[in-house]
């Protein structure tokens, strides 16, 4: 026999960036309790998190416990003594031989609780065991934390109530319906629950409040959002699309300012024509079945109104400063308390876009990049910064390539995001962000943890995306500034770039790495000759012989030095390695790979490395060092792991 069994923690609305984390941990926590059950599934919505599971044991399955007593040759006395500690006679006991010898020993069997026992004592903490980003107590100082105040419980086991008591809530079957549209007690079983939710306006799946809105917007030229379609998903329990419509005059504000609006501060869906372009229509998402009279859609369309004029206001009044008028007021914003104002990093970020080979229109860029952050509009809709002083610059004439540059110098703001599209605005962009890396890890504002506040993980996985898709061929190491600590947090960048973000197996970047990373185009072009190499029938084979190499001149301690003396190589093998290795210095590895392969390993099949002659041990090790360091220019092989067999006599 087996069991259903149901969690939901009901609670006053839950932020929707929060939920698929608490989800996520919610199972997490469940099955560390180590339950036997067959299918675990995790829903929510903004009122509730829930956990079903099926195929729960009602008890847990019967145990033995062996405890082991003193040794056989100890005292009567104190055998006995330890029969009598475990309720039975010393005849009872077991003599067990161990490690150390022979021991009296007594097998206890221990009845396995029943399930419903264990989930009443651990739920509690498995709720308030959820890590928030932030917490509230509202039973008084002291009582339990979560994200939001805990309404109800719902706790089953089958048939059963799970009973516990959370912050004044006692588990039960009661949930509740939608807020508005449902009754605020609804019983439920763990087989109806879905169900009845639904009979009261709530639909528990992500995926089916996803499919409501998609499926209702179909035949509306919704401009593509799936970070805002993913919001609204988690912000409604019965999510309905209205379409609603602004006066056409406000087109002629830039598209991204009314998209902007829209978006970020009423979550709405822009509408685009059938030529692509931006049209007087929007689309809002209730959390009530329908607007039968009009009312939600008026409504939305006269605070949209409010917005898109507060808008239309702030941009004329700011076209009355160009922005080359604005640089001296940044020296009245702070950009950070140590590291100073935006007029110092201004300056900062102009010597480095003219240090990466930034023409006059990327340092111009530079100069200005910053401006917007003055601006009345950015200061009402700070997600526009950058964009805002693009669309400036295009309207106060300033060359095309200064202010694509100023419009993309944030970017990429994350992984799917596009690097700047030309290079003025890939080298301010970059500017930009090794400024803010190396000032905040100069005085010590390093992120900790899942603290980040300057996004120095953001901005530094931007630069590695900068220089390896914009083709900047820059010495990243020395833009660094010989920071240690900057440059390992950067290298975690770089790893995770090219293993999780291009593909590239962990071991092929683990090993061109350890040759060098200075620039990233190379590293680039030598992680792809690797993986072209690596399915040739030579390459791993030859790649265990470089590891054998490394081995032998770590043991011997020989770090290089001196050229090979031909005179006292050994014809044969010795040699031939030898003239092979000379013949093909300075070709690509792709071209020797085939033939120097068989010479190395004649070389350790039939050569003594560490020759009882001093003179001849050192010879050979300065070839083989000669011959490792020759290849690890692209790579060092021995990074690379194998199947082969020579790894044995590594």
């Amino acid at each position: 026999m087996s069991l259903p069994f149901l969690l939901e923690i009901g609670s006053e609305e839950i932020p929707d960036w929060m939920i698929p984390g608490a989800l996520d941990q919610l199972q997490a926590l469940f099955v560390r309790l180590g339950i036997p059950h067959t299918g675990i599934r995790t829903d929510a919505t903004p009122r509730r998190l829930v956990l079903r599971a099926e195929g729960l044991p009602p008890r847990q399955a019967d145990t033995e416990e062996r405890v082991l007593g003193p040794a056989r040759s100890a005292p009567a006395q104190a055998v006995a003594g330890f029969a009598r500690k475990q309720g039975v006679q010393p005849q009872d006991l077991l003599v067990e031989t161990t490690a150390k010898g022979e021991y009296y020993a007594f097998v206890r069997k221990v009845e396995g609780r029943r399930t419903r026992d264990i989930l009443a004592e651990a739920l509690p903490g498995i709720i308030l065991g959820i890590n928030w980003p932030k917490t509230m107590y509202w039973t008084g100082k002291g009582g339990p934390r979560f994200i939001r105040p805990i309404r109800w419980i719902v706790a089953l086991l089958g048939d059963e109530i799970v009973p516990f008591e959370l912050a004044g809530v006692r588990s039960g079957a009661l949930t509740a319906g939608h807020r508005r549209l449902g009754a605020n007690e609804i019983a439920v079983t763990c087989a109806d629950y879905e169900q009845r939710l639904r009979d009261h306006f709530v639909i528990l799946s992500a995926r089916g409040r996803r499919d409501k809105i998609q499926g209702e917007l179909a035949g509306v030229r919704v401009k593509p959002d799936h970070a805002l379609l993913d919001t609204l998903v988690y912000l409604t329990e019965y999510p309905a699309p209205i379409t609603g419509s602004f006066d056409p005059e406000f087109l002629s504000l830039p598209e991204e300012v009314l998209i902007t609006v829209m978006r970020h501060h009423q979550k709405y869906f822009s509408v685009e024509d059938a030529a692509g372009r931006l049209a007087p229509q929007f689309v809002a998402v209730m959390n009530i079945d329908a607007d039968r009279e009009g009312f939600v859609r008026r409504g939305n369309e006269r605070v949209l109104r409010a917005r898109f004029n507060d808008a239309r206001f702030f941009w004329d009044t700011d076209q009355k400063t160009p922005l080359a008028a604005r640089v001296a007021s940044l020296a009245h914003v702070t950009f950070q308390a140590k590291l100073g104002t935006y007029l110092e990093k201004t300056e900062r970020v102009m010597a480095l876009a003219a240090e990466l080979g930034g023409d006059a229109d990327a340092v111009r860029a530079a100069q200005l990049a910053k401006c917007d952050l003055t601006t009345e509009l950015v200061k009402e809709f700070t997600e526009l910064q950058g964009v805002v002083g693009g669309l400036y610059a295009r309207a106060q004439g300033e060359p095309e390539a200064v202010w694509q540059a100023i419009y993309d110098h944030y970017r990429p703001e994350s992984m799917e995001d596009a690097i700047p599209r030309h290079r003025a605005g890939r080298i301010v962009s970059l500017a930009d962000k090794l400024d803010t890396l190396r000032g905040c890890f100069g005085v010590g504002l390093i992120p900790t943890g899942s603290r980040d506040p300057f996004a120095l993980r953001r901005a530094a996985q931007g630069v590695v995306r900068i220089l390896v898709e914009g083709r900047i061929e820059a010495p990243l190491r020395e833009l660094l500034g010989g920071e240690g600590r900057l440059e390992e947090f950067v290298l975690d960048r770089v790893r995770y770039y090219f293993k999780d973000i291009r593909g590239f197996a962990y071991d092929e970047v683990n090993a061109v790495l350890a040759s060098g990373w200075n620039n990233l185009v190379d590293v680039e072009a030598r992680l792809l000759r690797v993986k072209r190499l690596r399915p040739t029938p030579d390459f791993e084979p030859l790649a265990a012989s470089f590891k054998r190499i490394k081995n032998i001149l770590t043991q011997a301690g020989f770090g290089g030095g001196g050229e090979v003396d031909e005179a006292l190589l050994e014809a044969g093998p010795e040699l031939d390695l030898y003239r092979e290795f000379r013949g093909m210095t300075g070709q690509p590895i792709e071209n020797a790979i085939a033939r120097l392969r068989p010479k190395v390993d004649l070389f350790f099949d039939k050569v003594l490395v560490n020759a009882p002659d001093p003179r001849i041990r050192q010879n050979r090790l300065t070839l083989l060092h000669t011959l490792l360091a020759e290849f690890s220019t692209v790579a060092d092989f021995s990074e690379i792991v194998t199947n082969f067999i020579g790894d044995r006599n590594a």
